[in-house]
């Protein structure tokens, strides 16, 4: 059984081709620059072969079928026709409160979602293009949706509610959500089989670090407790999002500098975190040469960035009554020695004692503190699209005679 994972964003659309019970998928791409000028696909086979088609793509339907239409190429393809695809798997990153788990879409599905996509509205009305495509292209697959909020279900509501009066919650739905999910569900149940001869409940702090960053509380396998809110803006420095700050700041710069409400969203989202400290990059591998150079300013961003980091892992490990593991995932998370270094001196106290010469290994899976810590952190890369196929395969299963 051969499924597509489709993550479908603004102007880019990632796939990937797994057969049924293998994490390594058959495919992986990126179409680049939908709408745009210069579009792109970029795709690289499980045996190597890479390949690149530039054109205009002018929409997510589009983009699709040129993703299809390589992906059956009998030159550079891994399927014999479209039919080869049984299901479709989709990010989907808001589910809010009524979708705690992934789900078939059907109409009725597909109407509820556009009707609550304002609850995302950077990303949800993307997810639904790439689900909208696929229902018309590929006609006999079953869709599958599959939430970014779904793992953080599991929290407590004094870990969700926020200290505003409780009709918000009840009329708005305002609440703490949590995103990253699959990536936390990932590494947590990768951590679970690394350590599985481990007795006793399991304390872990699961750290994604990238563009975006959050951590999670996760306690035998659930989430109690996440950065990220109502929005992904809250919790952990970024790399253009603020993280965490007084509400009453932003409401005064608005006032101050006569910014609109779009404006003020933008401040947040796009010009705050690591860039707008460090007034050089967002990317943190910049603003790491930046340093090099002596630069302060990068300096500073760089060290309340990792600060944040220590912070959650302390409030986290107290919530959790103690830690058992910590584990760095993302871009940043797999790839800075430096950032993890920097996010777990003086936790000590914690058990946590890192090995430098394990830390400074370049790829894969490994552990990174010493033998006699009595907490373990790991480095785990991390994979939302296992994920996305696995929920998929699940429901999508029944539906298909020969699955």
């Amino acid at each position: 059984m051969k499924i597509l994972v489709i993550n479908s964003g603004s102007s880019s659309i990632k796939y990937q081709v797994f057969e049924a019970g293998n994490a390594v998928p058959l495919a992986k791409g990126l179409v680049e620059r939908i709408g745009l000028r210069g579009s792109l696909l970029k795709q690289e086979l499980d045996d190597g072969r890479k390949m690149s088609l530039s054109g205009e793509i002018i929409d997510h339907q589009q983009a699709i079928e040129y993703i299809l239409a390589i992906l059956t190429d009998e030159q550079r393809g891994v399927l014999d026709s479209r039919d080869d695809i049984k299901a479709v798997g989709h990010r989907v990153v808001h589910g809010g409160e009524s979708y705690i788990s992934s789900v078939l879409v059907n109409d009725e599905v597909l109407y509820d979602l556009h009707k609550h996509a304002d609850m995302a509205p950077l990303h949800n009305p993307n997810n639904l293009k790439g689900i909208e495509a696929c229902r018309s292209l590929i006609p006999n697959a079953p869709n599958v949706a599959v939430f970014d909020t779904a793992f953080h279900h599991t929290m407590p509501g004094y870990a969700y509610i926020y200290g505003l009066p409780y009709t918000m919650y009840k009329r708005h739905g305002i609440r703490r959500y949590g995103f990253h999910g699959l990536s936390h569900r990932y590494v947590s149940e990768r951590f679970q089989e690394l350590t599985s001869t481990k007795d006793g409940p399991q304390r872990l702090i699961t750290i994604h670090l990238g563009n975006g960053c959050s951590a999670a509380a996760i306690l035998d396998g659930k989430s109690i407790d996440t950065s990220m809110g109502f929005t992904p803006v809250e919790g952990l420095l970024m790399g253009t999002r603020s993280g965490d700050i007084d509400p009453a700041i932003i409401l005064r710069i608005m006032g101050r500098e006569e910014l609109s409400r779009r404006e003020a969203i933008s401040l947040l989202n796009k010009h705050s975190g690591l860039l707008g400290i460090s007034g050089v990059s967002s990317d943190m591998r910049e603003v790491l040469e930046e340093i090099e150079g002596g630069n302060k300013q990068a300096r500073l961003a760089v060290e309340v960035f990792t600060y944040r980091i220590k912070k959650y892992i302390g409030s986290y490990a107290a919530a959790l009554g103690g830690v058992d593991g910590i584990v760095f995932t993302g871009g940043i998370g797999e790839n800075a020695p430096e950032i993890r270094a920097m996010s777990l001196e003086g936790l000590d106290y914690l058990g946590l004692k890192l090995d430098t010469k394990l830390n400074q290994q370049p790829d894969g899976e490994r552990l990174i503190t010493t033998k006699d810590s009595t907490a373990e952190a790991w480095v785990i890369p991390t994979n939302e699209e296992w994920i996305i196929a696995q929920d998929t395969h699940q429901l999508a299963g029944d539906t298909i005679p020969d699955a």
